[in-house]
């Protein structure tokens, strides 16, 4: 359920796109992370960090598509976001004693510290990847082919990421641990 929430702007966004245009979207887009914002607050008493980037590049760079009647703006918005979490990844390897893969992970599995940092790194890959793959669909192709890139296609590259990563790992797991 947390995945969907968390997938309800860019849904709005396109369900938004292909009912009116890129401008409405936008919008929609603006209101739907207000909205899941203020709703994660309301049941948890706290922000999600994930959810106030994205609302903060979301306002700012869907404020100039809306603003100057540019789509390019909203088109470099995912970009952005990958490579701010791209840097946050890169910078959690020169931060505290470990990597925020293993922050986030380590109560799940256990493995050795070289595994974490090689999982930072491919996190780091992944992210820069993807700002650089956005783009180029963004100038290269349709409006309504990288607005269906945006859902579909970095969705699923996301999902497949995390399938190796998972097979990757799963490498290093002992019997029995998978059931803790």
């Amino acid at each position: 359920m947390k995945f969907l929430f968390d997938l309800f702007p860019i849904i709005l966004f396109f369900l938004a796109y292909k009912l009116y245009d890129i401008y409405v979207a936008t919008a929609v887009a603006i209101a739907a992370a207000f909205m899941q914002t203020g709703l994660y607050w309301l049941k948890h008493r706290k922000f999600e960090n994930m959810h106030l980037v994205t609302l903060g590049i979301l306002i700012v760079f869907g404020g100039l598509t809306l603003l100057l009647r540019d789509p390019i703006f909203i088109k470099w918005k995912p970009t952005v976001v990958n490579w701010l979490f791209g840097a946050v990844f890169l910078g959690s390897r020169y931060i505290g004693k470990r990597t925020l893969v293993e922050r986030m992970m380590s109560h799940a599995i256990s493995v050795p510290g070289p595994v974490w940092t090689r999982l930072n790194w491919a996190w780091v890959a992944f992210f820069m990847g993807m700002g650089i793959l956005n783009l180029y669909v963004a100038y290269n192709f349709s409006e309504d082919a990288w607005v269906n890139f945006k859902l579909f296609g970095m969705m699923g590259l996301t999902i497949a990421f995390v399938f190796i990563q998972a097979f990757y790992l799963s490498r290093y797991m002992t019997p029995g641990e998978e059931n803790e």
